[in-house]
């Protein structure tokens, strides 16, 4: 029995390495890879992108992929960037089941890496939906550029 623990532990975690040693990975800074690749949270109110509200995009820090436009952000007062949309087909969900309770893990599309969490319910904005990013996870470009 514990052979086949073992063996299935290994092989689980061959296939988690191997995603996350991607080409999109290997260029992320330790904070980067604690957030992106090993779904960690900035602390509140830390990141670039909290109070950023310039017309231009939201790209995935790993990959490029675009993610967010400025339209779909708005002021939450929660600490990190929100939004309430995404462009079509960029963002994926999961159910997350960790630290006992349930949540909505959003997560690239492209390549995968760990976004944030959405939240539902709140009234916030009409959409009632709260995409919650870390910033560490995304970069930005400006419209102008």
């Amino acid at each position: 029995m514990r052979l086949v623990l073992l063996f299935n532990f290994l092989i689980v975690s061959c296939d988690l390495m191997s995603q996350y040693d991607t080409v999109y990975f290997k260029s992320l800074n330790p904070q980067e890879r604690k957030i992106i690749v090993h779904k960690g949270t900035e602390p509140p109110n830390s990141g670039t992108y909290v109070d950023h509200f310039k017309t231009g995009t939201y790209c995935c820090k790993a990959c490029g992929a675009e993610l967010y436009n400025s339209t779909h952000k708005f002021p939450s007062s929660c600490g990190w960037p929100s939004f309430d949309g995404e462009i079509k087909d960029a963002i994926n969900r999961k159910a997350d089941m960790s630290f006992g309770m349930t949540r909505t893990e959003i997560l690239c599309a492209k390549c995968g890496g760990h976004l944030g969490h959405i939240f539902e319910g709140e009234q916030l904005t009409d959409k009632n939906i709260r995409h919650c990013v870390n910033s560490i996870s995304l970069i930005f470009i400006d419209e102008k550029e």
